[in-house]
């Protein structure tokens, strides 16, 4: 009987008792984790990306797929920690630990059963997700982390393959009817968990395809749209309702189908200006038009001569901003034939190994070095625009200052100066502004129900996710402000806990 009895210590006390509790386990001879050496014998062992000189010919996912054997080996690191901090550091509380334990023992289903309770989308997830359960976990302490961000991606599509993943829609309807407001990470959690507890759940997108920013704003190398389609489909199998080129303007549309209550999930869609010299020039976009733009032309929504594309084709590209956003405009300026591309950014360059005052099992801010940069951009840090230079009103030049960074500021914010003598010019065609998002639209819905908003112009909620106006809701980047999948994801989830309270 011991020897079929699977036990994983999870305490929420120090990991002393932890490692006290588990050597008593086997002494009693049950099985704790499959191979607790397992880090000892294995060293971490990443991913491939495809080589260069063939993915930027075009937009297929540059990452390639791991043998079941790879990742059965890696899944043996996942260590006897006596606190599983990297469940502690997931937004959504992927239960880590538990599944690599189910590879290693070849129980993929099992291990797919465990993934599947916790995170509706972790296909997406797994090729998205920034992995701060990785920077969380114990073993990088003083090694390597385990590769979790990669072994729930095998998981996921190991389960497609062998046809684990089947519709299954409530047994039970409750009568109640939510719509829900955008098709981004946010609001699709919200559907699929609203779904899940037996309500009946329409969601309203007013572009062309459901998925939002997952769909419009992530190029195919990192997230192939039909990898988006094979689990909306899945979800329409169980019962959620999509509507597409459908914009709830008003609360007239709300009342005439009759719902019992709203989840607002458009997101975080204005985006942040640069308003210096020169703003008025030809040649100069915001990140997400541009991005936005490649995708539709990539699902042939827009014809290729159309006469108001945003093309890097034999232009030198200037991306301003030095997050995943600005690293997606690197690449799609690369895959469109750009001459060169610079990417720049206002902070300065971090460091490669976790700083000081950001210690384990923090998220850290850290040097990072996408796929896209390695295709090719010239990357500086700790550079101001000062204006924008033109011939004949198209972007020619940049001029730019170099700064020196400083002591934080009571917000925490980095002080910085401008380095006397260091103003210089960068040579560009075409600009795109990536440097985020201010708040969500204030049009629509939110006017019509004239919404209370924060101090950042995002929709307020009270604890329970409810809006100023009773049974509108709100979730994801609307609510909380320009974030990360993960993030997204558990707002929704929560969002639909709170929305399934209150018809209670």
């Amino acid at each position: 009987m011991a020897e079929n009895f699977e036990f994983v210590c999870f305490l929420p006390a120090c990991r002393q008792a932890g490692i006290l509790v588990i050597g008593y386990l086997r002494y009693k001879g049950l099985k704790v984790m499959g191979d607790p050496r397992g880090f000892l014998k294995t060293k971490r062992l990443v991913a491939k990306y495809r080589p260069v000189c063939e993915r930027i010919k075009d937009y297929k996912d540059v990452v390639e797929p791991r043998s079941d054997a790879h990742t059965e080996e890696q899944a043996s690191r996942c260590m006897d920690c006596g606190t599983p901090f990297c469940n502690w550091a997931c937004p959504i509380g992927n239960h880590i630990p538990e599944w690599n334990d189910y590879v290693f023992r070849k129980r993929w289903k099992k291990a797919f059963e465990l993934l599947d309770a916790i995170n509706p989308m972790p296909e997406i997830t797994g090729r998205l997700c920034p992995a701060m359960c990785e920077y969380a976990c114990v073993l990088g302490i003083n090694d390597d982390p385990a590769t979790i961000h990669e072994n729930e991606l095998a998981i996921i599509e190991h389960a497609f393959r062998k046809g684990y993943i089947k519709p299954n829609p409530p047994k039970k309807r409750t009568g109640k009817k939510v719509a829900v407001i955008g098709s981004g990470p946010a609001g699709l959690a919200a559907a699929v968990f609203l779904n899940k507890m037996g309500h009946k759940v329409t969601v309203f997108e007013r572009d062309k395809e459901i998925g939002g920013m997952l769909r419009y704003g992530i190029p195919d190398f990192k997230l192939e749209k039909k990898i988006l389609d094979r689990r909306i489909n899945l979800w329409k199998k169980e019962g959620i309702i999509f509507f597409t080129c459908k914009e709830i303007k008003s609360q007239k549309d709300v009342v005439k189908n009759k719902f019992d209550a709203v989840c607002l999930a458009g997101g975080s869609r204005v985006p942040r200006d640069l308003k210096i010299e020169g703003r008025n020039l030809s040649g100069i976009h915001y990140a997400m038009d541009y991005l936005m733009q490649s995708n539709r032309l990539m699902a042939k929504e827009l014809k290729t001569k159309n006469e108001n594309l945003i093309d890097a084709k034999n232009k030198r590209v200037l991306v301003i901003g030095g997050g995943d956003t600005g690293a997606d405009c690197v690449g799609t300026a690369n895959r469109q034939g750009a001459t060169y591309v610079v990417q720049i950014e206002l902070l300065e360059k971090p460091t490669e190994y976790r700083p000081p005052h950001q210690p384990w099992p923090l998220y850290p801010m850290i040097l990072k070095t996408s796929s896209s940069h390695e295709e090719g951009a010239d990357r500086q840090w700790s550079i101001a625009t000062t204006r924008f230079i033109g011939e004949n009103n198209n972007v020619k030049k940049v001029g730019c200052v170099r700064l020196k960074h400083g002591k934080e500021d009571v917000n925490g914010c980095p002080l910085m100066q401008e380095i006397p003598g260091s103003m210089f010019a960068i040579d560009c065609d075409l600009v795109i502004l990536a440097i985020g998002f201010l708040h969500p639209e204030h049009t629509g819905l939110v006017k019509q129900l004239r919404l209370k908003l924060d101090k950042q112009g995002n929709v307020a909620t009270n604890e329970s996710f409810m809006t100023s106006r009773k049974g509108v809701f709100a979730c994801g980047d609307m609510r909380r402000g320009q974030s990360l999948i993960v993030h997204a994801i558990n707002e929704g989830r929560r969002a639909a806990k709170a929305i399934d309270m209150y018809f209670k």
